[in-house]
């Protein structure tokens, strides 16, 4: 990089706040998915929106590529480095700015780490309902920019549900405000348009956050299966009788292994294992939990448990988040997948996947967010067998397509990023993606931001170099100020 540009990215952020060391680098050279690396030119660690802006700027104003980071926990890509570009890390920007108990919401910066929003408001008897396994180590921003989900979105919503506005930073360096503190402003949903876009459309700096009032009541249940096929119906079956858990979790044999030699979860050593989790009045949760006992027993399952303590419920719920890593103690390379059917596809999906990984010679794990129909196959390889990495690979991309063709998507909540961004074109017509990409031009029409991902095939917006035009946004005056 030309040494007068890192004289300004100096000036911004202070020594400390710029690495350019190749050893400290490589610090930032992937995300959580390893399989790609790329190591930046320059890493930056503002710790205001003012330095995020300016920041911008210097790189606009050379035609520098820039991406986004928080934790760096994401598993597609999303924040991998472009070539002779930076990384602007938000890390630091880790304050909670404001808790309004009364009106259910808070406002914070994108490097505060998701828990740390429930563990903020829990003594009042609220909690922040997205929680990706990650929660104990990925930030807000990240979250915003993959849309995250966890456990508990089937009832409560994945991350856009619970943004309420944001403070942006623009390609151009020019902020914006999106959305505000009320629950509908007026005018086009410009937050829902920039929650999961993934860094391309610029940087979060706040966040307008809804939290949400703890339940009266939380019961959760572990049924064990015979096969994940059986617990399967027993999904399709509880949703079918109208009911709406806070969670429906499921694990195979492979993952159950897995997080047991990890956290000792005292998980039921079965086929398929289901985790429901019912919340809100305690005569209708009782009562529910009744039905999904039932529906439970009718379609197979040889044990049912339901936690009695809050410290019963905390250790199956942290079998079940442990999981991603803990498949680490049974295969030493993994790829996790991230499609999503309808929930009545189910069982014959999890048939097919099965099929496939016979047939390949390959090992699946399966952990998936069982009531929105959202799978996380975990493609075990080893990188040292020879062709064993390029099969995991080909199997992996198969299942995304069989997501596609049972009417699905190619991810619920990990994103697109670097490692999808060629299927897009297979769940996606052209015009589809050239709309798409005009939203993504009116952002950014130099395509500096997070330029490489999504897209199999970047849109050239026509703005030649050295241009500058004024953002429509900052033009338009919109939002309310924080």
């Amino acid at each position: 990089m030309d040494p007068r540009i890192l004289q300004q990215l100096r000036a911004i952020t202070g020594d400390r706040g710029l690495i350019t060391s190749p050893e400290q680098l490589k610090t930032y050279e992937c995300d959580g998915l390893t399989n790609f690396r790329v190591l930046p030119d320059a890493v930056l660690l503002p710790s205001s929106t003012e330095q995020v802006q300016a920041i911008v700027r210097v790189c606009h104003d050379a035609g520098i590529p820039f991406v986004a980071r928080g934790s760096g926990t994401g598993l597609s890509g999303g924040a991998l480095p472009v070539k002779d570009g930076v990384v602007i890390s938000t890390a630091r920007m880790n304050r909670i700015l404001e808790v309004d108990l009364p009106n259910t919401r808070m406002v914070v910066e994108p490097g505060v780490i998701n828990l740390e929003v429930t563990e903020r408001v829990a003594a009042s008897g609220f909690f922040y309902a997205p929680d990706p396994s990650s929660q104990s180590v990925c930030s807000i921003g990240g979250n915003v920019a993959e849309n995250a989900g966890g456990a508990h979105c089937l009832k409560y919503g994945f991350t856009t549900t619970h943004v309420l506005g944001l403070e942006v930073v623009l390609p151009n360096g020019s902020v914006a405000h999106l959305g505000g503190k009320s629950l509908d402003a007026p005018g086009y949903d410009l937050a829902g348009v920039f929650v999961g876009s993934e860094g391309t459309l610029g940087i979060a700096t706040k966040v307008i956050l809804r939290i949400v009032k703890r339940p009266e009541c939380i019961h959760t249940l572990l049924a064990a299966f015979g096969s994940t096929m059986e617990a399967g119906a027993a999904v399709s079956d509880i949703i079918g009788a109208g009911m709406l858990p806070a969670a429906i979790e499921m694990m195979d044999n492979l993952a159950i292994q897995a997080a047991e030699a990890a956290v000792h979860a005292n998980y039921p050593n079965c086929g398929g294992l289901l985790l429901v989790e019912l919340d809100g009045p305690t005569a209708e949760v009782e009562a529910l939990m009744q039905q999904v006992d039932a529906i439970c027993r009718k379609c197979g399952a040889t044990e049912i448990r339901v936690a009695q303590t809050d410290a019963e419920r905390a250790l199956v719920w942290k079998g079940r988040k442990a999981a991603f890593a803990a498949v680490g103690r049974i295969s030493p390379n993994y790829i996790v997948q991230d499609g999503v059917i309808p929930r009545t596809a189910l069982p014959r999906l999890m048939s097919e996947i099965e099929r496939l990984g016979v047939e390949a010679g390959i090992r699946v794990a399966n952990v998936f967010h069982a009531g929105d129909g959202n799978l996380h196959p975990l493609v075990l390889y080893d990188r040292r067998i020879e062709g064993q990495e390029h099969a995991a690979e080909v199997l992996a991309n198969r299942i995304l397509e069989l997501c596609i063709e049972a009417g699905g998507s190619i991810t619920g909540e990990h994103g697109v990023g670097e490692e999808k961004k060629m299927m897009m074109s297979k769940m996606f017509a052209e015009p589809d993606l050239e709309t798409m990409q005009r939203v993504r031009c009116a952002f950014d029409p130099k395509q500096l931001a997070n330029p490489t991902k999504v897209f199999p095939r970047p849109r050239l917006c026509g703005e030649q170099p050295g241009e500058y035009h004024p953002h429509p946004l900052e033009l338009a005056g919109v939002a309310e100020r924080f």
